[in-house]
C-alpha cells in the first residue's frame, strides 16, 4: 500500500519537472494534529513530529528521538529513518536536486531551516498527496467566558489596536489558531487534546476584523459581543482576500504565516 502510494507520487515528478516531494506532518494551519494527515498517508508513520521526502529513488524520513524505533516499525521498509536533530534534509540529499512542496504548508523560515540555499525548491499549488474532499462538520467553534479567561476580547483588542496605530500598520494578519482563540476568547474542537478553532484573522487599525473559517463552525454565533465589527469569510476565499491587501502595510507572524501567503502579500503570486 505504502509503496502503491509512493508510486502515485513519483509519477507526478516529470509533470511539475521536480527530483523529488516534501511532505511535513502538519496541515496548513500547522497543527501538530494535521488534518488531513499527508505524512501518515505516504509513509503510515502515525508520529506527532515528521518529515517525509520523496525522491525518484530514495525516500527519508527525518524525525526525533523519540520516534526513531516506532518509524522503523512502520515504515522503515521505504524510507531511511534519519534522526532530524542530528542530520537536517540539506545535509543528506544531494545538492542541486530540485524539491517539489507544498506552499500553504511550509513558512519561509521552516524552508530555511530545511534546506538553506542549496536546492532548487518549487512551489506545488496543487495538493500532490490527497485531494480534498468535503466533510460534515460538527464541530461548532463556543466562546468562553471573560472571568474564565481572565481578560475580555474587547480589552485584548483596544490593547493590540494601540499598537498598530502606535506603529502605523494597516492591520494585523493572525494565522495561528491558537492566537485567534487567545484574542476572541473563542475555542474550537479541531484539535483532539486542546480547544483550538481553526480559523485566522485579520485585525485593521479601525477595529474592523475579519474572521477566515468554516462559516458552518460558528454562524450560531454570530451575535456575540465578541464578533463586533466582525465579517466572516470562507477558510476558502482568503487567497483573494489578502490580495487586495498586498499594499498596505501589514504584521505577520512568520512562524505560523504560510509561505503561500507571505507571497500573496509581497505580490510574488
Amino acid at each position: 500500500m505504502i509503496s502503491t502510494k509512493i508510486k502515485k507520487l513519483r509519477n507526478k515528478f516529470n509533470i511539475y519537472k521536480i527530483d523529488g516531494y516534501v511532505i511535513p506532518k502538519n496541515d496548513s494551519y500547522f497543527n501538530e494534529y494535521s488534518s488531513p494527515d499527508r505524512l501518515k498517508f505516504i509513509s503510515n508513520f502515525d508520529g506527532s513530529a515528521g518529515l517525509a521526502i520523496i525522491l525518484k529513488k530514495k525516500n527519508y524520513l527525518f524525525v526525533d528521538g523519540r520516534y526513531t524505533i516506532q518509524a522503523k516499525s512502520q515504515c522503515g521498509t521505504y524510507f531511511h529513518i534519519v534522526e532530524i536533530h542530528k542530520k537536517l534534509p540539506w545535509e543528506v540529499l544531494k545538492r542541486g536536486v530540485k524539491i517539489g512542496y507544498n506552499p500553504y504548508c511550509f513558512t519561509s523560515l521552516s524552508l530555511a531551516r530545511y534546506f538553506k540555499n542549496y536546492f532548487k525548491l518549487v512551489p506545488i499549488y496543487d495538493d500532490l498527496i490527497i485531494k480534498k474532499k468535503s466533510r460534515k462538520v460538527d464541530n461548532k467553534f463556543y466562546f468562553i467566558e471573560d472571568h474564565i479567561s481572565g481578560e475580555s476580547a474587547k480589552s485584548k483588542i483596544n490593547k493590540v489596536l494601540k499598537y498598530l496605530r502606535e506603529d502605523k500598520s494597516d492591520c494585523l494578519f493572525i494565522t495561528a489558531p491558537e492566537n485567534v482563540a487567545w484574542l476572541l476568547n473563542l475555542r474550537g474542537k479541531d484539535n483532539p487534546h486542546s480547544p483550538i478553532p481553526n480559523c485566522r484573522l485579520i485585525l485593521k487599525s479601525n477595529g474592523k476584523k475579519y474572521l477566515f473559517t468554516n462559516k458552518s463552525k460558528i454562524q450560531h454565533l454570530l451575535k456575540n459581543k465578541n464578533l463586533l465589527n466582525t465579517k466572516l469569510i470562507d477558510e476558502n476565499k482568503i487567497d483573494n482576500f489578502l490580495k487586495v491587501l498586498s499594499s498596505r502595510k501589514i504584521i505577520l507572524d512568520r512562524l505560523s504565516c504560510s509561505l503561500a501567503y507571505e507571497n500573496i502579500l509581497k505580490n510574488k503570486i
